[in-house]
């Protein structure tokens, strides 16, 4: 009989564990059951929050930048590198995290910081940028960014615009000349699970503004000013796909930056070296704080069951909350998804408990799985 070989492929339990301990909580969960048992964890991430952690839980080399934050105070930014491939998350710089107490700044919130450490991987001779966007605190269509590069957003009297989308409005000419040279010789991948065009009723401001902290208001005035920068600076691309993403810091990049873009799960599966890893396994784990609607549209665990399924290889998940249907289990790829909300139904209980919860759901896949 085949040895048992199992892969750990799982994102973070947000607000409970990160992608790492994750694998190890379920590593300890297995090899209770199945001592001895071959277990290979290769964290992963969908180009958001925690895409750095997973690189360099796969060998990347961590790197810190001090950088701009969203609502202009310095904070500390990291990114992974590894030769000349550079893995940069624009939370890192630009997230909802780095707001002060949870005070949200809509209309003034800047990507400049996301610009600097896109610099500070360019100085550090990266010619591979993947680019992962999510999370953000902005809704600045990238403007904020490119200024950080070298782009200069005047308004009607030549003078540079106020920060975040609101000053927008007010744009009068866009100059990207300045733009940082060594731009040109990158391959820059926009790295996202959102496919969103830039404005309109599937754009960044009206999906995404509330949980920013924008009002109705705030998102009409967004809109208004994004279309109106999208005219400057190149209408065609405002409704690519992904132009949407972390507020428009997509169509940004797209624009201005030569970016391609690619479902985030898959360029950091190409990144992570998940191909080799599945080779080796019989078993894939994989998994989610919540496994839900979204996830079915690119995120992690859906990636990496598509991934293995293609390969012949059984995947089973593991959540913190299920809402998915059987059916809809089995449409992605996964045979059984095992949710900590089974075993301790109080939500605030889950999330303090969920290593040792996490623990438990791997003990049983083992016997229902590996035994």
């Amino acid at each position: 009989m085949e040895t048992a070989r199992v892969l750990v492929a799982a994102d973070k339990f947000k607000g409970s564990l990160t992608a790492v301990q994750v694998a190890e909580r379920v590593t300890a969960g297995l090899r209770r059951v199945v001592p001895g048992l071959k277990v290979e964890t290769l964290p992963v991430a969908d180009g958001g929050d925690g895409t750095v952690a997973a690189a360099v839980a796969a060998g990347f080399e961590r790197r810190e930048a001090r950088v701009t934050g969203p609502v202009g105070d310095p904070v500390t930014a990291a990114y992974a590198l590894r030769g000349s491939t550079a893995v940069v998350e624009m939370a890192e710089a630009s997230g909802l995290q780095h707001l002060p107490d949870g005070v949200f700044a809509p209309l003034t919130a800047t990507t400049y910081g996301s610009g600097e450490l896109l610099a500070a991987a360019l100085d550090a001779g990266a010619t591979t940028i993947v680019f992962g966007v999510g999370g953000s605190a902005t809704t600045d269509g990238g403007a904020g960014m490119l200024a950080a590069l070298g782009a200069r957003f005047l308004d009607a009297d030549g003078k540079p615009v106020g920060p975040g989308g609101g000053g927008l409005a007010a744009l009068a000419e866009a100059d990207l000349s300045g733009l940082d040279p060594r731009l040109k010789d990158v391959d820059l991948i926009l790295a996202s699970d959102v496919d969103n065009p830039l404005t309109g009723p599937k754009g960044a401001p009206e999906v995404y503004g509330r949980q920013k902290g924008a009002s109705e208001e705030d998102i009409a005035v967004l809109d208004a000013a994004l279309a109106h920068y999208a005219s400057i600076l190149g209408p065609e691309k405002a409704a690519l796909p992904g132009a949407g993403a972390a507020g428009g810091i997509g169509y940004g990049a797209l624009v201005a930056l030569g970016a391609r873009f690619r479902p985030g799960i898959e360029v950091m599966l190409d990144v992570l070296g998940f191909a080799p890893a599945l080779a080796r396994a019989t078993l894939v784990i994989t998994g989610e704080g919540s496994l839900d609607e979204q996830t079915l549209h690119g995120k992690a665990p859906a990636g990496v069951a598509a991934a293995a399924r293609e390969a012949g290889i059984e995947v089973v998940a593991v959540c913190g909350r299920l809402a998915l249907e059987p059916e809809a289990l089995e449409r992605a790829g996964i045979a059984r998804a095992y949710a900590l909300a089974d075993l301790e139904p109080d939500p605030a209980v889950s999330m303090a408990q969920a290593g040792p919860l996490l623990e438990r759901a791997a003990e049983s896949i083992a016997r229902d799985f590996l035994s």
